[in-house]
This record gives structure tokens, C-alpha cells and sequence, in this order.
């Protein structure tokens, strides 16, 4: 199928020399030995991107070039129209006490700059720093044409129901885009309890108006992540950082059912490819799957 929009991809998309050196720090270090070990081979990472990261001796520079071009070509092939790139701020919760990822608004907004059909600017969020998040995602939507914001609560250890999170779900509201954020248990080794979907239950009915994402299917409580896009008329869902044969199959038999018009396709930096064809192959309607491909994510946008 063409015309697929990844809803949830990141910026090294098109700098891939921004990832690998998360990988100095404990977080990443413990989750490629465990809920990504597949990656690891003798002691070498495959990045989502192509890098190649020794694991115990990554590097510790971030290479901001843009590589827009191939990035292009990339979508070209895969036959996606449209590409989400979040500008992700994670902090180390436990470890060290900082930003362990912090991918530049700035590299994302040259890259919609070039080719603002095919990518889509997601500023970040960073509770910490409220009043300083709130500037950054002013302009980059004011002055840079973002479209969304995506953030990760759970690894500054609060639930998306926490006072630190309000501002930016006014912020949205007041610039008129939708807000995303992960649900679910988190890979690395950072905390979980604060990731339950019905934690954003709160959200959803306080700010009725607005548009909110619920990313990485929930798991292990997919049964919160069904019912939060069933219930709420704003609430959405996707299923990126899962290939789709690996899904829930409670999950499943809801796409096809209640959840038709709310679950939108990611690939959270990994293949593409593979999650439209493993997509194509599940036993879905048609209809059901052009949704989940393209026009859910062109609602939730509004594109």
C-alpha cells in the first residue's frame, strides 16, 4: 500500500548521526541486554537508524547533519507520504539525574523547512523545565510549522495526569495541535507504574477539545489502552514499537471493531516495511486497514 503516514518516528530519521550515544548511559545499556537484546551482538547495537554502537564504548557526540535526500529516498521506498519526527527528551530517573535524550527542535525544523509535505515536525516536552518547554514549543509550532507535540512522561517518573503536565496540555489546546505521549510499560529500565493508559483518563475528560495520542499500545495493560480510545472521543492510540504479528489479540480484534476510526500505524524508528506488510496480513478489513495506515492519522493531525 502507498500513501502510509509513520505517526511515530523521531528525528534521526533524517540526522541519523543523532542516536547511539544515548548508549553511555545505564538506561540503554541495560535495555539492549534485555527487552531489546535481539539488537546486540557481540557487544555491537544496530541502531533503529543503521548505526552500529559498541555498546560498552559508544560515542559521545551527537552528529546534527541532516540527510535529507536519502531520508526522502527511504520514504520513497517504504511508500509512506509522511513521516512524524518527535524531538524526544528523556531524563535518567535513577542513574544521573539528566537528559539522557534531548533531539534538537532545530534539526527537525530544518527538515520541514526542506520538505514540509513529507515530514512533520513533534516538538518535545521536558516537565522540568515548564516554562522553558512551553517558549521552545511556541515557535518551533508558530514560526516552524510543527504539527504535534510528543513527550515522555514516564521517564521523568510522573503519570500524564501530573500538575507538571497541564501546562503543556493548555499550550496545545491555545496553538490547536494534538498532544501525544507513551503508555505502557517503558523498555528501558525506567519506571512503569505511571505508564497505566487510565492515567490519562483525567486528560481526556478535562480537556475534552483536545487531540491525544496514546503511543505503544499500552502493553501490558492493552485492556486500559482499548478502553481510553473506546470511551473518549479524543483519545487515540498507535501501534508502533510493536510489529503488528506481535500484537495483543484482544488489540487486534478491536482495531477492527470499535477501535476502526483510532488506531493509527508507527514504526518508532524500526522497519517500516515490515510493519505494513505484517499489517497487510492481518485478518482485518480493508477498510480497517486504510484507516490504521493513513486516514486516522490524517484526522488526528489535522491534515
Amino acid at each position: 500500500m502507498s500513501g502510509v503516514i509513520d505517526i511515530m518516528n523521531y528525528a534521526p530519521y533524517v540526522a541519523p548521526g543523532l542516536s547511539g550515544t544515548e548508549y553511555q548511559y545505564e538506561e540503554f545499556q541495560t535495555m539492549v541486554r534485555t527487552t531489546l537484546r535481539p539488537l546486540l551482538h557481540d557487544g555491537v547495537v544496530t541502531t533503529q537508524w543503521g548505526r552500529d554502537v559498541k555498546v560498552d564504548d559508544p560515542p559521545t557526540e551527537a552528529d546534527p547533519t541532516l540527510h535529507i535526500d536519502e531520508a526522502i529516498a527511504q520514504l520513497d521506498r517504504e511508500g509512506c507520504d509522511m513521516i512524524v519526527l518527535a524531538c524526544l527528551k528523556m531524563w535518567s530517573y535513577r542513574h544521573h539525574h539528566q537528559l539522557i535524550m534531548d533531539m534538537p527542535e532545530e534539526v527537525v525544523a530544518e527538515a520541514v523547512k526542506v520538505a514540509g509535505d513529507r515530514f512533520i515536525g513533534a516538538a518535545g516536552y521536558n516537565p522540568f523545565r515548564i516554562d522553558e518547554s512551553l517558549r521552545r514549543i511556541e515557535t518551533f509550532v508558530r514560526d516552524h510549522g510543527f504539527k504535534y507535540v510528543y513527550f515522555h512522561p514516564m521517564t521523568f517518573g510522573i503519570a500524564p495526569n501530573d500538575r507538571r503536565c497541564y501546562p503543556l496540555y493548555a499550550k496545545c489546546m491555545e496553538l490547536g495541535i494534538p498532544v501525544g505521549m507513551q503508555v505502557g510499560h517503558s523498555a528501558e529500565t525506567l519506571p512503569s507504574n505511571v505508564g497505566h493508559p487510565m492515567l490519562v483518563d483525567d486528560v481526556a475528560i478535562e480537556f475534552p477539545d483536545l487531540k491525544i495520542n496514546l503511543s505503544h499500545t499500552g502493553w501490558p495493560w492493552t485492556g486500559e489502552f482499548i478502553s481510553m480510545l473506546w470511551r473518549h472521543p479524543n483519545v487515540y492510540g498507535d501501534i508502533s514499537a510493536y510489529f503488528p504479528k506481535t500484537l495483543d489479540p484482544e488489540l487486534i480484534r478491536a482495531m477492527d471493531r470499535q477501535l476502526r476510526g483510532k488506531i493509527m500505524l508507527g514504526s518508532n524508528g524500526f522497519d517500516l516495511t515490515r510493519c505494513v506488510r505484517e499489517l497487510e496480513e492481518l485478518p482485518l478489513k480493508d477498510a480497517t486497514k486504510q484507516r490504521i495506515m493513513r486516514d486516522n492519522a490524517l484526522e488526528f493531525l489535522g491534515l
